[in-house]
């Protein structure tokens, strides 16, 4: 047993200390991953196809069955319904739901798993902030998406209520769920996007000097990507997204500000540890010449002395 303990130890390949891998390898990396993001993928998938059923249909029709009855097809006796006009229309409802459900639930693993590849490119240190990486980013979109719902019956009702009385509104199931999904991606990716910045940061390719200059026209160009990817184009919905958005950049703004003083300190302090122990310091330890110190006012003045004759 300890002999082929010891064998398999010496079969095991060497680490890398400095993270070196050729091309093939990198692929070889990008294919294992891939793999498994898209296993963790087809798995929350299937559970959500099942919970279709379950609940989630209800959840997801909740906000418009919520409206009042002269804004949405069906009353007190048939129910709230949405329609299909056609006959692959409920499956191809369900497999997006199931998609996206599935996305959401399996967001942790397949996140990771971006994460776990790109961090070899990384240095030692920075690699810890991969856990960190994954729950933020889910916790980002799962907020952007929990807000949407929340404003989606507003939404609903203001755009219903639009069409005017004798209008009898029917929404079909494609276009309902098409239109919510779409909003929950939408601010979901949005609140994404400031983390995004920080981890550019992480990185060294965006500097916290740069994020402060253009923090004026971060915040105008967040307004405006809200206007356009917010799906109802209401005032109010654009404004939602466009609020916390503003806010989330800000505390980014913050953060990279606080991770440029640590690196500068420890380049600082790393910056010393490449001199050999028998060389000089780099550091000038002689001291500096003291200006002339200039004579008080109220000091007594020399005067020259005349001798007698």
């Amino acid at each position: 047993m300890g002999e082929a303990t010891r064998g398999a130890r010496r079969r095991r390949a060497p680490r890398d200390p400095q993270a070196t891998m050729t091309l093939v390898s990198h692929l070889a990396e990008l294919r294992n991953r891939v793999g498994k993001a898209l296993l963790f993928l087809a798995i929350g998938t299937a559970f959500s196809f099942w919970w279709y059923e379950h609940g989630l249909g209800d959840f997801i029709r909740a906000p418009y069955c919520n409206l009042e009855p002269d804004l949405r097809y069906g009353d007190s006796d048939t129910g709230c319904g949405l329609l299909i006009l056609d006959v692959f229309g409920g499956v191809f409802i369900r497999l997006k739901v199931s998609l996206l459900a599935g996305a959401v639930l399996s967001a942790p693993f397949w996140l990771y798993q971006l994460w776990a590849f790109i961090t070899p490119g990384l240095k030692r240190n920075e690699k810890r902030y991969g856990v960190a990486f994954v729950l933020v980013s889910t916790t980002l979109f799962v907020l952007g998406a929990v807000l949407a719902y929340v404003s989606l019956s507003k939404g609903l009702e203001l755009l219903l209520s639009l069409a005017g009385d004798g209008v009898v509104v029917a929404l079909t199931a494609p276009d309902y769920i098409g239109f919510l999904l779409s909003l929950l991606i939408a601010f979901g990716v949005s609140f994404e996007v400031p983390l995004i910045a920080v981890a550019l940061n992480l990185v060294g390719v965006l500097s916290h000097e740069a994020l402060a200059k253009g923090r004026r026209w971060i915040f105008f160009l967040t307004i405006v990507f809200a206007a356009f990817v917010t799906p109802t184009q209401d005032p109010f919905t654009m404004l939602l997204m466009a609020g916390p958005m503003i806010v989330l950049f800000e505390l980014a703004i913050q953060v990279t500000k606080f991770v440029d003083r640590r690196r500068a300190r420890r380049e600082a302090v790393e910056s010393f540890h490449e001199i050999d122990d028998d060389a000089a310091s780099p550091l000038d330890a002689r001291p500096s010449e003291l200006d002339p110190q200039p004579t008080p006012l109220d000091a007594p003045v020399d005067r020259p002395t005349i001798p007698r004759g």
